[in-house]
This record gives structure tokens, sequence and C-alpha cells, in this order.
């Protein structure tokens, strides 16, 4: 069953997000949020896509500030996804209750080393 099921920027474009390693940015990533790495450009600016469950986050070297940047990702099943990335070594925080536009939403948030900051929410019925 798939976990991710999508992602929207806190900025502009979710495949574009700040970083200033592209290497280290895919191996974290790959080993805390299990993301596989599926394209790399180094044209306009050095870029990382990398996607899990059909869900697409890129990385990018483009000047941005990664500390006021960061994602929404829409998981289907978020106890599962907080015990996942915590028992691959990432600090979650804020586990809270919100209401968004009528609904309530179980979130937690995740402060990546490089700064950027993941909004990781599911729907409660």
């Amino acid at each position: 069953m798939s976990l991710y099921e999508a992602a929207f920027p806190f900025q502009d474009d979710v495949l574009a997000l700040p970083v200033s390693d592209i290497d280290d940015t895919a191996k974290w990533y790959a080993e805390a949020f299990g993301l596989i790495e599926v394209e790399r450009h180094d044209a306009p600016v050095r870029t990382v896509i990398m996607e899990r469950d059909d869900t697409r986050i890129g990385f990018a070297i483009n000047g941005g500030d990664p500390t006021q940047d960061g994602a929404a990702i829409r998981v289907s099943d978020i106890h599962r996804a907080k015990e996942e990335l915590e028992s691959n070594g990432v600090e979650t925080s804020n586990w809270r209750i919100d209401e968004r536009d009528g609904r309530r939403l179980q979130v937690f948030f995740v402060v990546a080393p490089d700064g950027l900051c993941y909004y990781f929410h599911q729907p409660i019925d």
C-alpha cells in the first residue's frame, strides 16, 4: 500500500526545493524518507528529482533559503509515516490535530538537516 499520496510546496515548486549539495541531499532523503532518485539535471541549475509512491519531490541548487521552504506531504497512514521516519533516525515534532478548510488533519513536522521543513498530514474522517 502506498504511503506517500501527494506533496505540495510551501513556496513555488515542490520539484525545486533549495539545497546546497545535491549528492548529500539525495543520500539523506533516500535513507530518511525512502525516496528513490528518478532524474538528475545539471542545467539550468543542479537538480535531483526523487520519488516515492508516485509522489515526486525535487531539490535544486537555486540560491533559495531552505529554512524558508519545504513541503506538505499527505500520507495514507500518519502513524506508519511517523514510525518509519523515527526508525530511520529522523526527529519528528508537533504531533497534533489541525483544522483546515473544515477538515481535521493529524499532523507532525520534520525539519531536515538542510533546513527544509515538512508538514506530514493525514485527513481524519
